[in-house]
């Protein structure tokens, strides 16, 4: 019988997200890869872990479903967020190897030969309509046919006049560069308060968002229906949800028709499985979140192709991929605004030891969204160029 016998932990400084990958080692010489990246916390993620070694050295990794029933349990009834939903990935990818096959084809196989992503990520630089623009056209450039950014600033709650107007002409700015056949998606943050997001929306509507993502607190399932009714474009929400249960809670109450679970988040890859299943009973489209390494790119990409119900996938790995990025190989790559999974066996994502090496953990490297410059996405150095 196959058993653990490590967890080796690697933590790689990313500069706007440190990334938290893990090794999981076999008696067979067996290994799979996971992540367990958090956003704005990195050490207490990369504990968790380590605390969770002593009850996983042992087990069968090709038990999956027992493994996460077990560590539910030794957690009272807790999902274990990210390192728990890394562990059961890199369980995922080792099964993979063993049997041979691709992690989509043991999800039940392809529901469609390709995915449609969006890109997310890519401005960095000043907030201005222009440098916006001429980032947008070179994404469209690479291949992309939807982008999503984030035009509010550091607003929290309310704006001034100012600061919307100049938003808005972000917005502007941005349509006009892509035309009208690029599908633009517009990131809230959960920042403004429910009259703010309806006045806004009302402002987006004439620039035809593909969506409004997270306008208000995304947590307060109220709040996001309520803008959801009074605005006439759509609104999505459910990436903070940390159990399937209450994205079902959210689309119970029969208004939103879009959800972005995490799967880092939710469960891991069974719990996105489970969100997609709860959302086809609601009639209901699911864009998983996807802000980490190209890993869970290729993670969110086998679980997306079985599923009928994807309507489109969250991309940042062609604004990310430059430096710590050279430590993986072997994941998905967007070509002409859509993306497919590779047959290697198992999640099918190599990771370079030596090379992440190279790349530290920071303790600057976070993207704290409501301070100036944080689109910059430079960590420390977007922190200086703003001040």
């Amino acid at each position: 019988m196959l058993k653990i016998t490590d967890i080796k932990i690697f933590v790689v400084g990313n500069p706007w997200k440190n990334w938290i990958f893990i090794r999981i080692l076999t008696d067979e010489g067996i290994d799979g890869l996971g992540e367990c990246t958090g956003g704005l916390e990195t050490k207490s993620h990369e504990a968790f872990v380590t605390e969770l070694k002593s009850r996983v050295i042992g087990k069968n990794p090709l038990n999956i479903t027992g493994l996460m029933d077990f560590l539910r349990k030794t957690l009272f009834l807790n999902s274990g967020g990210c390192a728990v939903s890394g562990i059961e990935a890199a369980c995922w990818d080792i099964t993979g190897k063993v049997c041979r096959k691709p992690l989509y084809q043991l999800l039940g196989g392809k529901a469609r030969e390709k995915i449609r992503v969006y890109a997310n990520g890519w401005y960095q630089g000043p907030r201005t309509p222009e440098g916006f623009a001429e980032k947008a056209k070179e994404m469209v450039k690479k291949g992309y046919t939807a982008l999503k950014f984030d035009p509010f600033g550091k607003a929290y709650k309310y704006m001034s006049v100012e600061d919307e107007n100049l938003s808005i002409r972000i917005v502007e700015a941005v349509r006009k560069a892509v035309g009208e056949t690029v599908d633009i998606l517009i990131e809230a943050h959960d920042r403004f308060s429910i009259s703010q997001a309806v006045r806004i929306a009302g402002r987006l509507e004439e620039y035809r968002p593909f969506w409004f993502e997270t306008p208000v607190l995304s947590d307060n399932f109220e709040a996001v229906c309520e803008v959801a009714r009074r605005v006439r474009i759509p609104v999505i929400a459910g990436e903070r949800t940390s159990q399937p249960r209450e994205l079902a809670k959210l689309l119970a109450k029969g208004v939103l028709d879009l959800v972005n679970p995490e799967y880092l988040g939710c469960g891991g890859i069974g719990g996105l499985m489970d969100c997609f299943a709860l959302a086809r009973g609601f009639d209901a489209f699911v864009a998983p979140h996807n802000a980490q390494s190209p890993y869970s790119t290729a993670v969110n990409v086998h679980v997306g192709i079985t599923q009928p119900n994807l309507i489109i996938q969250e991309c940042f790995d062609d604004a990310s991929v430059e430096g710590a990025g050279r430590a993986l190989s072997g994941y998905p790559k967007q070509k002409d605004g859509f993306i497919e999974p590779a047959d290697t066996p198992g999640i099918g994502v190599s990771f370079n030891e030596e090379i992440a090496a190279q790349y530290p953990y920071g303790d600057k490297n976070f993207l704290w969204m409501f301070d100036d410059g944080w689109e910059r996405r430079g960590g420390a150095k977007s922190m200086e160029a703003s001040g």
